[in-house]
């Protein structure tokens, strides 16, 4: 069975974020991640992994106005400078929290930018952030997300995903693989991750329709958490979904899975 990590941004919201940590710890895991750690002192959130003996597995780099829609800065010529400095508050957070793993959201195809000056703004601000992460042993992740969801977002597919960690030729670049996102956008989940499997450093999951727990819809997903071990997949899968009604009562899905 894989390892998995709770999702502190979208899981035990029945409780104040701070007071997560222990609401994680009490249900079983070993591991959290969340999206975002920049309203709270580092000092707070260590606090608290150390306090309940939690491993945080990873974070995403700053996405700018998140309240306003806004998903990332990556792919926008006009932002490379507060990119940069993004980076920067991110490895502040990281090193202060023993964070191995850095998330960095591409961002929505900005108004009048032609699609291939996105891209070789995206490239090149990959490879400054894997260069910048790279100097404290922190790998740094692109996710593909499905464009229901986030409309105009500009990294969509496995296959685009594979293809610019390829073009950016960084050692620490990797992919971060939602199966719910990637179920949405192509299907073919199986034979997916086994094809991409080298590439991938760490994999959530949720249910379609809805981003509800596994077991709530329509992916097979006692096959493929058998096939992650079959794989030798042995990295974290966080569980970034919305459950359905109480947390806690929805954690059912992960012994039913095994």
């Amino acid at each position: 069975m894989p390892k998995f990590c709770a999702n502190l941004s979208l899981m035990f919201t029945e409780v104040s974020f701070l007071d997560r940590f222990a609401a994680a710890r009490a249900n079983g895991f070993d591991a959290v991640e969340f999206l975002f750690p920049y309203a709270y002192e580092a000092d707070q959130i260590a606090e608290r992994l150390a306090r309940y003996d939690l491993q945080l597995v990873l974070h995403n780099l700053p996405a700018g106005d998140w309240s306003a829609g806004e998903r990332g800065m990556a792919c926008d010529p006009q932002r490379v400078t507060q990119f940069q400095d993004s980076v920067a508050l991110a490895l502040d957070y990281a090193v202060a929290l023993g964070v191995g793993r850095l998330h960095c959201l591409a961002g929505k195809l900005p108004p009048g930018v032609a699609p291939e000056r996105a891209h070789e703004t995206y490239v090149a601000n990959l490879r400054f952030a894997a260069a910048a992460v790279a100097r404290h042993g922190i790998d740094l992740l692109i996710e593909p997300i499905n464009s229901y969801d986030i409309p105009g977002y500009f990294l969509t597919g496995s296959a685009q995903a594979a293809a610019v960690i390829a073009e950016c030729g960084a050692p620490n670049l990797f992919m971060q693989y939602d199966i719910y996102h990637m179920q949405r956008m192509e299907g073919e989940l199986a034979n997916t991750i086994r094809a991409h499997l080298p590439l991938i450093r760490h994999m959530q999951v949720a249910d379609n329709p809805g981003r509800h727990e596994p077991g709530t819809g329509e992916i097979n997903y006692r096959y493929l958490f058998a096939l992650l071990d079959e794989l030798g997949y042995d990295g974290w899968v966080g569980c970034e979904y919305h459950p359905r009604g109480d947390t806690v009562a929805g954690l059912h899905w992960r012994s039913a899975s095994s």
